[in-house]
């Protein structure tokens, strides 16, 4: 059973999501790597970071019982590779939008994955919702409908975050591990593939010659990559999935104003239908959160 700590939880959701949203943004710091060459990256600067926050945690003897899990329980070991997969097709699709000019894309997948996850609590997890949590679903649905109206489909990097997410959190709560030190184990499981293809891809050479890259950039990449996850997924079992999910809409705000301000992408007339009623669903989060934590002190 979890224990719920609605401002706790609350405050790490919102810090990871704006640093997300300062994570897209640094990716343009980052060139000439592509997409899959700055999350293989990153993943080799996040897994000793994820280590090092165990360390100071003192969570290393879970980090061996997980590990010793794993070994005597295939089931255990299949639900950690499936997590990390899940894990790095979202890391991947994240840095490579902001590369090519989807963002904005990814951002409405973002949009869509708080309502995918309030239905899993709701159906799933059977949370009840409060009636601000119920108002703030009917106008992300709003926006969501008029998106798929005026497009008739949406694309494959929102498809992927919006319903890759939740099968991966459902995953990680039915391993029954420490949330940091299932996130050490996940970044563990990718740095071989992360290996070779930095190895296979061309980047290390880049990477030799680009000093200011290799011994700033990247590493600052890890770090903040390292504070984000650990914080978004502490924040995963703090919360009721359906809150948790709610919380959502902060990180694709954020997003939107980094891919307009900083990224130079275009926010029309058509897009301001789809996003209007979703800003309209945050505020009404804002406030239903506001009221957790107040009835929490």
């Amino acid at each position: 059973m979890n224990q719920y700590e609605p401002g706790r939880g609350i405050a790490l959701s919102v810090g990871a999501s704006a640093l997300f949203a300062l994570m897209s943004a640094y990716t343009l710091l980052l060139a000439p790597l592509g997409g899959l060459d700055i999350f293989a990256w990153r993943v080799i600067w996040t897994a000793p970071g994820a280590l090092a926050l165990l360390v100071l945690r003192q969570r290393v003897p879970q980090l061996r019982a997980l590990v010793a899990r794993m070994v005597a329980q295939p089931r255990t070991a299949l639900a950690l590779v499936t997590s990390a997969a899940l894990l790095g097709s979202q890391l991947w699709v994240f840095l490579w939008a902001p590369l090519h000019g989807r963002m904005l894309e990814v951002s409405l997948g973002y949009f869509l994955l708080p309502l995918v996850m309030v239905l899993v609590g709701r159906f799933y997890y059977h949370e009840r919702l409060e009636p601000l949590q119920w108002l703030a679903v009917a106008c992300a649905a709003v926006g969501v409908t008029h998106e798929l109206w005026a497009t008739h489909a949406f694309s494959w990097p929102t498809l992927l975050v919006a319903f890759g997410y939740p099968p991966y959190f459902v995953l990680r709560r039915k391993i029954h591990a420490d949330s940091l030190v299932t996130f050490a184990v996940e970044m563990l499981l990718l740095v071989p593939v992360a290996a070779i293809e930095v190895r296979a891809g061309g980047s290390l050479a880049l990477v030799e010659a680009h000093k200011f890259l290799a011994f700033v950039l990247l590493p600052g990449l890890g770090v903040l990559s390292t504070v984000a996850l650990a914080s978004y997924l502490k924040a995963s079992r703090l919360l009721p999935m359906a809150l948790f999910g709610i919380l959502g809409y902060v990180e694709p705000v954020l997003l939107v104003i980094v891919s307009v301000t900083l990224l130079g992408e275009h926010l029309g007339m058509r897009q301001l239908g789809t996003y209007v009623p979703i800003w309209l669903a945050v505020a009404l989060t804002a406030v239903h959160a506001a009221r957790l934590v107040r009835f929490e002190r």
